[in-house]
């Protein structure tokens, strides 16, 4: 019994952590795009930077693949952080000098450091527990505190406090705070050696693995398309609702927080009341009723109505995790998932930066265009995560 208390009380502060460091994303990630363009960044190039940024994770990936293990995931994490709090200061430091090459750099580097803390989340979490339910938390609390990252940044920005002016850098600096605050959490974990052993003996054979099982293979090429259809559409949103919608940043902020604060709310109804025994039409509700808003914002090119579509995808993006992600995820062996979220995030990674690509190749076309496209990519998407329903329903032995 006590020691399924120290389990549950570890439960917590990870996902403590969690909380702060989600809270220092979403107040620097909102205004990263327009810190960007602060500093004479046009759209195409920021696309490109993040873009960029994303693919090398690839890199960052196969880095640690070949020296983590479940038992340095604490290690790491602790290191990445300060890493991170320190490249963040840097680029606190180097706002307006005109230091295009090294801003350039300092982003990509900060995006690759960011998605390495994120990868190393719920390996972490499963040394201590694997279940759905625990998986779908993660994700609200990632989603949740990242609204409130973007909160704090939408009562701040453009304010007069203490007579400093808040602007995208000040917000840059407070993000700092949280992240140090996340460091603090994490570095008074206390896990027992017991949580953190796993046989690794299968961990080198995940391709293999992969290759196997059909339905992680599908898995995959949902994850791919889907984040491909995600980000061609919705990559550049503040750039979008700033520039083309004619959103102050603020104006910008508060609604991406408003319908953001909802999305969890319904995410969180969903979990508990609201989840379908239909898979199929869980995903309709998630994917398909997108699919149809963004077709109909694409073929009468209405603004009001690509808003419309826009709203409507980030409110359901949090709903139904569980039962979208979370039932395939956890079919690994508990040996495998350090080393399949690594695939895992490689595939993310990569289908990302081809989203970002596509949002700024259409974005100088407009709105329509970049959700017109994302809803070719969507059809994949929905086609592979029905094909995962049925194999999970009518599973067969596979060679």
């Amino acid at each position: 019994m006590k020691e399924q208390r120290k389990r549950l009380t570890n439960e917590n502060k990870i996902l403590i952590m969690l909380a702060f460091y989600s809270i220092s994303i979403g107040l620097w990630g909102n205004f990263r795009q327009l810190w960007l363009q602060n500093n004479h960044f046009n759209a195409s190039e920021i696309s490109k930077i993040l873009s960029i940024g994303t693919l090398l994770c690839v890199l960052g990936i196969l880095v640690i693949t070949k020296k983590l293990t479940p038992d340095k995931l604490k290690s790491f994490l602790l290191l990445a952080i300060v890493i991170k709090t320190l490249n963040l200061f840097l680029l606190f430091q180097i706002n307006g000098n005109e230091v295009t090459n090294l801003i350039r750099f300092s982003v990509m580097f900060d995006v690759i450091i960011e998605e390495m803390i994120v990868l190393c989340i719920y390996p972490f979490i499963c040394t201590i527990k694997k279940d759905n339910t625990l998986y779908s938390k993660r994700k609200l609390v990632e989603y949740l505190f990242k609204d409130l990252g973007i909160l704090i940044g939408g009562m701040l920005i453009g304010k007069l406090i203490c007579g400093t002016y808040i602007d995208y850098n000040t917000c840059l600096s407070i993000s700092i705070i949280f992240l140090i605050i996340a460091f603090v959490v994490l570095l008074n974990i206390k896990l027992n050696k017991g949580h953190t052993k796993i046989d690794n003996k299968d961990e080198a054979n995940i391709l293999s693995y992969v290759k196997k099982h059909k339905l992680i293979r599908i898995y995959l090429l949902y994850i791919a398309f889907g984040n491909i259809a995600m980000n061609t559409g919705l990559g550049l949103k503040m750039l979008m609702l700033t520039n083309m919608f004619g959103f102050s940043d603020s104006g910008a902020t508060n609604y991406l927080l408003i319908i953001g604060l909802i999305a969890d709310v319904i995410g969180i109804l969903a979990l508990k009341f609201f989840t379908p025994k239909d898979d199929y039409f869980t995903v309709f509700i998630k994917f398909g009723l997108r699919m149809i808003a963004y077709l109909i914002a694409f073929l009468t090119d209405n603004l009001i109505i690509c808003l419309l579509a826009i709203t409507w995808s980030i409110l359901i993006s949090t709903a139904y995790e569980n039962r979208i992600d979370g039932q395939y995820i956890n079919t690994l062996p508990e040996s495998y998932q350090l080393m399949f979220n690594n695939v895992l995030h490689i595939v993310k990674y990569v289908s990302t930066a081809i989203g970002m690509f596509f949002a700024g190749v259409t974005y100088q076309y407009g709105v329509r265009y970049m959700l017109g496209l994302s809803v070719f990519f969507m059809l994949f998407q929905i086609t592979f995560q029905n094909t995962l329903i049925y194999m999970l329903h009518h599973p067969k032995e596979e060679d």
